[in-house]
């Protein structure tokens, strides 16, 4: 049976919309892999912290970033000063993997009894983070259910600017805000 001269060009006016959408795909999936590496690198800087009486407490802050084939890793660090000279250090680590959504990573943080890495549990009282990639913005959230039911989310956007990272950070107590602090990590 012999093709009919429409139903060839029916065909290829399949074809471009299809090769189309699978070239957008292919760079879509590209843009969140170079996106990640984007923000690759060690970063440091510091801001002080207002105290509920006012007074302040100026902290260090560092992170680096780390691209890995199906995801990144995180690994921040504060330290604080405090009035006597003592410092106090608190380092935090995670791996994120990819979630299967676009720009949404999932936090690796313990092994399941197969072996394979999975976020922790929010009704054990750990916290429930995951990752996100919008633009020139990579977010972490972490996730806190107090022993009463209380919840507490912290946000941390690490922005691209000039020579590193701007850095804003939130917390919320019930969807309340509690503390709001902004600095500038200068790329190393």
């Amino acid at each position: 049976m012999p093709i009919r001269l429409c139903e060839v060009l029916s065909l290829k006016s399949l074809a471009v919309p299809a090769l189309a959408a699978c070239l957008l795909l292919c760079g879509a999936v590209q843009g969140i892999a170079a996106g990640i590496s984007q923000f690759a690198g060690e970063y440091s800087g510091s801001v002080d912290v207002v105290k509920t009486d006012g007074d302040t407490d100026p902290r260090d802050m560092s992170v680096i970033i780390h691209e890995m084939k199906k995801g990144f890793t995180i690994k921040w660090t504060s330290t604080t000063e405090k009035d006597d000279g003592r410092k106090k250090t608190k380092t935090y680590e995670i791996e994120f993997q990819q979630s299967g959504r676009n720009g949404v990573y999932s936090a690796a943080m313990t092994r399941n009894v197969f072996g394979h890495a999975v976020p922790l549990n929010p009704m054990e009282g750990e916290p429930f983070v995951w990752g996100r990639l919008t633009g020139e913005t990579l977010t972490v959230f972490s996730l806190f259910i107090h022993p009463n039911g209380d919840y507490e989310m912290q946000q941390y956007d690490r922005t691209l600017a000039d020579g590193g990272l701007d850095l804003v950070y939130i917390s919320r107590l019930n969807g309340e805000p509690r503390r709001r602090l902004e600095t500038f990590l200068a790329k190393q």
